[in-house]
């Protein structure tokens, strides 16, 4: 299924629909989640956002946001990010791109594929096939 933004006014209906496209039943939390997660492309942290929902008066447990989290990366609605080793990140964004880390600010910024350019990568071993490269970029400010 192909992500889509979802805007502000129509958000809780398309994720409902796009919840069960990938065979998520959408709970109201869940489209909660969801509302937030995939309204724009962007990486988000649980904490970040369970700290967003519960701005926003929802009541939701953290054991509640990191088990709906895991669930939509695990149907490929999320994809999940380990950039420095200290936190997930979860990306809205699913389709094949890279990443620009901020060090300072911890940002991530989407690099598209075409960006990029592997001349040679070594061979799998025995028996396997490449399934996928992450390329996480660390960047700093000049000194």
């Amino acid at each position: 299924m192909e992500p889509e933004a979802l805007s502000t006014a129509s958000a809780p209906g398309r994720c409902e629909r796009r919840l069960s496209g990938c065979g998520i039943r959408p709970t109201a939390q869940r489209v909660r989640i969801a509302s937030l997660l995939l309204s724009a492309p962007q990486h988000l942290s649980a904490e970040q956002i369970l700290a967003s929902l519960r701005a926003s008066g929802a009541r939701v447990s953290k054991a509640t946001v990191y088990n709906t989290l895991k669930l939509f990366a695990s149907h490929g609605l999320i994809r999940q990010l380990s950039v420095d080793g200290s936190r997930a990140w979860f990306d809205s964004n699913v389709d094949p791109h890279y990443h620009f880390h901020d060090l300072a600010s911890g940002a991530l910024i989407d690099v598209p594929v075409p960006e990029v350019e592997f001349s040679r990568l070594p061979p799998p071993p025995p028996g396997t096939e490449v399934a996928g490269i992450d390329l996480v970029i660390r960047v700093r400010k000049k000194q």
